[in-house]
């Protein structure tokens, strides 16, 4: 497979802006994609100030950062997509949202082009299996945000070619990426041991063994952590927590991995972190679930297929 020269992403958020900064950063033509111009207007100016800072600090040079600039291109139109080599998508973690887009995705793009999923847990065979390319579909997520974390995961689906693979591969080391390799599982490798600790700190406050501030502590000075879990929390999103607890839960069907209710009431009342402002950090932690109010929403986390179910009837 030739080089990889034009990189598109599709999803304005912190995710995606991040990973089409550091393609630009890296000598690639970069198209960032959202349906909402609001959403790139906030990317196109949190992208300049991310490289200002990198530039300020002498992490970046001024010509790296000027020409990576130059080399971002913001648009809400799918055809804008066509001549890309390679399609990052970063959008909302749902599987059916996912799979509609590569859908789409595949209509417009050359039959070269490799399609990649940002997902943190979903599997990379299913999102496949909905494209007539699976081959040329893979798993590259990266770790927040991505102009500074050194991390890339990549997940092979069940058909994912060695090409994809190794072009993948190749196209993260050239981001400067230390690459380590999962099997298409639940969760994959980070998520996998990461999640179930943020739910455990979640469950340790739920029963009032610790408050906020000593359970992050704790895990900061006892485990040598730059964050402590519900800080981390805070940062990545209650919502995308809560998410990727449900597919582990899903996926391996075992209920260790079954959601915190502490967890799943946060985010029915709309404390998400700091996207939103609000979350255990931010004065809400002492909020107390009744015990009804707990039963019922463990009976939620034990049977999930039947969850729409269950909210309807409340």
């Amino acid at each position: 497979m030739s080089e990889m020269k034009t990189i598109a992403v599709v999803g304005g958020g912190q995710m995606g802006s991040g990973i089409a900064q550091l393609a630009a950063m890296h000598g690639c033509d970069a198209w960032l994609l959202d349906t909402d111009p609001s959403a790139l207007t906030r990317a196109s100016k949190s992208i300049s100030s991310s490289i200002q800072r990198l530039v300020s600090k002498g992490q970046l040079t001024q010509a790296v950062g000027k020409d990576a600039l130059g080399r971002l291109r913001y648009t809400s139109n799918l055809q804008e997509l066509s001549s890309a080599d390679v399609i990052i998508e970063a959008i909302v973690e749902s599987e059916d949202v996912k799979k509609k887009l590569f859908i789409e995705i595949v209509k417009i793009t050359k039959s070269s082009a490799i399609l990649a999923s940002n997902t943190s847990s979903i599997s990379i065979t299913r999102l496949a299996s909905a494209t007539s390319r699976p081959k040329q579909v893979i798993g590259m997520h990266f770790m927040n945000p991505p102009p500074i974390m050194k991390l890339v995961e990549i997940v092979r689906g069940a058909d994912t070619s060695d090409e994809t693979f190794n072009a993948t591969k190749t196209l993260a080391e050239r981001f400067g990426k230390t690459v380590i390799c999962s099997r298409d599982y639940a969760g994959f490798v980070v998520n996998r041991i990461l999640m179930p600790m943020i739910n455990e700190a979640f469950f340790t406050l739920y029963t009032g063994v610790a408050t906020k501030e000593d359970i992050d502590v704790g895990m900061k000075l006892g485990t040598n952590h730059p964050m402590g879990p519900l800080e981390l929390a805070d940062f990545i999103g209650l919502d995308v927590c809560l998410s990727i607890m449900k597919v582990l839960h899903g996926g391996l069907g075992d209920n260790k991995y079954a959601p915190c209710p502490l967890l799943v009431q946060y985010v029915d009342a709309g404390w998400l972190g700091r996207k939103r402002g609000i979350g255990p950090k931010k004065g809400k932690a002492k909020v107390q679930a009744t015990a009804k109010e707990a039963a019922k929403e463990e009976k939620k986390v034990e049977a999930p297929k039947e969850e729409k179910k269950e909210e309807k009837k409340e």
